[in-house]
């Protein structure tokens, strides 16, 4: 797996705390869409699951756009900068290898944003889930491949 160097370091100020929800989005390198093939975007989907599944984190919702995700997490055993690094790098790998390429997938670093505790979690996750609407790729969510949510 690769080694993340400085996609992984903290910014001034940012701070990776158990038990804490983050909404966090990485974009794709030059924003190409290589996720407008739903099958890559599964990729993607499928390291958030082992990741969950292997506790770093709980996701409580996510999407994978086109050109970029976002999750919504609730953060476990793991850092942030640990949690992003892992999502990127092996999906990376996996991107690439069905591909047949090698290179960057993801910009580096990622935005963050703790979600504070009077926020109602429910409807940034519905904020999140309704990516696809508002940039008219779809009418409905349910039309849409790429995201799941722990309500459902």
């Amino acid at each position: 797996m690769p080694v993340c160097t400085n996609a992984g370091h903290l910014r001034i100020g940012r701070f990776s705390e158990p038990g804490r929800i983050y909404l966090l989005t990485a974009v794709v390198h030059r924003r190409q869409p290589v996720f407008s093939d739903w099958r890559l975007g599964r990729l993607v989907a499928l390291e958030l699951h082992k990741a969950q599944k292997e506790e770093w984190a709980d996701f409580l919702t996510w999407i994978v756009m086109p050109d970029h995700m976002h999750c919504l997490v609730q953060l476990r055993h793991k850092t942030l900068a640990e949690l992003m690094c892992r999502i990127k790098s092996r999906s990376s790998l996996a991107v690439n290898q069905a591909l047949g390429r090698r290179g960057r997938l993801w910009q580096k670093g990622y935005h963050d944003r703790a979600v504070r505790r009077e926020e109602d979690i429910k409807n940034l996750a519905r904020y999140v889930v309704a990516n696809p609407i508002r940039a008219g790729l779809v009418q409905r969510v349910h039309d849409y491949p790429l995201w799941d949510a722990c309500w459902l």
